[in-house]
């Protein structure tokens, strides 16, 4: 499985502060089947992304486990005015494996009304933006339409593991396995934080979503997805399993 979200890095955002720390998620994320897996630290008003401290630290952790999993850079990035004039400028320095793949986490406070005016100029420059965690989000979650129009415009959508298996609330766990219901998620990520509550396990959630809708969309949610972002590729929907039989509204929020 390819982890495209998580926080391994020391240091640099509420994520591990140890490298110690690091390894252990990393043990962690191998022991459970993940093969490759993006650090991705914050880029929001907490936490500046510095770059050059970024590749030092992704070497840093590289060096001290080895060669599996394969480990890449990425950012968790917030739209503000400077990150976005940046992106937009520099892609590669936010982007997953300085490709055109882009995590975009939005506040929990506010949504603003630029947002899809934002994500379109991303799309015109070339920048694929995958929204975090949309089934966290309360806000998001109560723009479903929202998230489809900018699914249809090109964005894709990330669910994290644990909503599904309720680690964040009944409300995350219902609301993230509507979007992979209906056909709208294209990714499933650990944005873990620790190895042992926030963990990078990705093997549960597979499991899971195997379980209950098939191992074709195990697959392409854990590994084709994640690899072609990783690659730069665009999403190859022709070849992905359709949406499986919708269940009466009564049924589903049992």
């Amino acid at each position: 499985m390819i982890d495209i979200h998580s926080h391994i890095l020391p240091g640099l955002d509420d994520g591990p502060a140890t490298l110690e720390e690091c390894v252990a998620m990393v043990r962690v994320a191998a022991a459970g089947g993940t093969t490759d897996i993006v650090a991705s630290p914050h880029a929001n008003l907490d936490f500046q992304f510095n770059s050059p401290l970024v590749d030092e630290r992704l070497a840093e952790l590289v060096s001290a486990c080895g060669p599996a999993p394969r480990i890449y850079r990425g950012c968790d990035f917030h739209l503000t005015y400077d990150n976005i004039q940046d992106a937009l400028a520099h892609p590669e320095t936010y982007t997953i494996n300085r490709r055109n793949y882009l995590l975009v986490e939005f506040s929990d406070l506010l949504i603003s009304r630029s947002a899809g005016d934002i994500l379109l100029r991303m799309r015109q420059a070339g920048i694929i933006p995958v929204i975090t965690h949309p089934e966290r989000n309360w806000l998001l979650q109560q723009r479903l339409g929202l998230l489809e129009n900018w699914v249809a415009g090109g964005c894709c959508l990330q669910v994290t593991a644990q909503s599904l298996l309720g680690r964040f609330g009944r409300e995350a766990r219902d609301f993230g396995w509507l979007l992979l219901r209906r056909n709208l998620a294209q990714f499933v990520a650990s944005d873990a934080h620790d190895p042992e509550d926030r963990t990078p396990r990705l093997d549960l959630a597979y499991r899971e979503i195997a379980g209950k809708l098939g191992a074709a969309w195990a697959e392409r949610l854990l590994v084709d997805n994640p690899r072609a972002a990783l690659e730069g590729r665009v999403l190859e929907w022709e070849s992905a399993p359709g949406p499986p039989p919708r269940r009466k509204w009564f049924q589903f929020w049992r």
